[in-house]
């Protein structure tokens, strides 16, 4: 039941997005027209994630340099990690982290998925653990918070990602978005996006490749504003125990 009422949702915005479009720019005015596509397409979507990523780096960068120091007084390593993820058209690119684990954290979850069938049958389902050792004290405030991520708007300066997209794959995710894959990732990956603002962790995968599918396929300028809106609250307000 919980997935039909995140479509139904996710459908409501759309109709939301379309409506909203049809107030603002009439169909009989040319100008409001081209000003509609406009909004919808790849410029103005790039022009947005250009100039709302400098914005947060700029006005943030006090707490970027606190989160920085802290990670670097409490725990032994760099302060970030650089996970290789896929992007569009099936472009890998490095992807930018505060660090949140032990430095040889690769070390022990290969020893703890052989120790364990229960954990590997976990991480093979979801490429991730709930109840994580590898994970430092500040690593689990970073998580929460989602603040972990923060580095990634470089990543969207750089043009690897979008402020909002699918999720940024890991290769060994590909196969299991199985023919959706393909126009996944005909657009940039996002910093956030669907599955992150409707539930996130305690989202069954399959839903996830699902509100993947179904943002690439009805994406609007409209549900972005939405999305990125909602993510704000979301950080502010977790429900959960927050990304692991």
């Amino acid at each position: 039941m919980a997935v039909y009422r995140q479509f139904d949702a996710l459908k409501f915005v759309a109709g939301l997005a379309r409506q909203g479009s049809e107030f603002l720019f009439a169909p009989s005015d040319h100008r409001s027209l081209s000003l509609r596509r406009w909004l919808d397409g790849v410029v103005a979507k790039r022009s947005f994630d250009i100039c709302f990523s400098l914005g947060v780096l700029v006005l943030f960068s006090p707490l970027y340099l606190a989160i920085a120091l802290i990670i670097k007084l409490t725990s032994p390593g760099p302060v970030f990690y650089v996970q290789r993820r896929v992007g569009k058209d099936f472009r890998p690119f490095g992807c930018i982290k505060f660090r949140t684990m032990v430095i040889n954290a690769d070390a022990v979850l290969e020893e703890m998925l052989r120790r364990s069938p229960e954990l590997r049958a976990e991480f093979e389902q979801d490429f991730k653990l709930k109840k994580d050792p590898r994970i430092t004290g500040i690593g689990h405030i970073l998580r929460l918070t989602s603040l972990d991520e923060f580095p990634q708007f470089w990543n969207v300066l750089k043009g690897d990602m979008s402020i909002v997209g699918p999720r940024p794959l890991v290769p060994k995710e590909l196969y299991k978005y199985g023919r959706h894959i393909d126009k996944v990732l005909t657009i940039r990956p996002g910093l956030t996006g669907l599955w992150q603002v409707s539930g996130r962790n305690d989202i069954p995968y399959g839903t996830r490749v699902r509100m993947d599918s179904y943002y690439v396929h009805h994406r609007h300028w409209f549900m972005d504003l939405w999305i990125v809106c909602k993510t704000v609250f979301v950080m502010l307000f977790p429900k959960n125990n927050g990304a692991y």
